[in-house]
């Protein structure tokens, strides 16, 4: 298990319900990844997310629901901005996507 945080550091994350509109092949990045365009309505707009969830077929992603936090720092991935962490579970193969 990872180091504990506070209940008042936990507060701080921003977790968000969007809608992908939009997946594309990612294969400038290290690993298997999808390129996101993520609806958040009009308090926060359409952000790009870099996710590794290629095990979902990329049709069957459009209109998804996903929970995903939206106050981190942007982070430059290859070629790519990814202005919000895209939530998942570790298990399975790869893992599971917060839908």
């Amino acid at each position: 298990m990872e180091d504990k945080i506070t209940y008042e550091n936990f507060r701080k994350v921003d977790m968000r319900i969007g809608r992908i509109i939009d997946v594309q092949d990612f294969p400038e990045a290290k690993k298997p990844s999808y390129r996101l365009k993520i609806d958040f309505g009009k308090e926060i707009g359409i952000k790009n997310s870099s996710a590794q969830i290629t095990d979902y077929n990329k049709q069957d992603l459009i209109g998804k629901q996903v929970i995903a936090v939206v106050n981190f720092p942007p982070k430059q991935i290859a070629n790519f901005r990814s202005e919000v962490l895209t939530l998942g579970i570790a298990g399975g193969k790869n893992g599971w996507l917060l839908i």
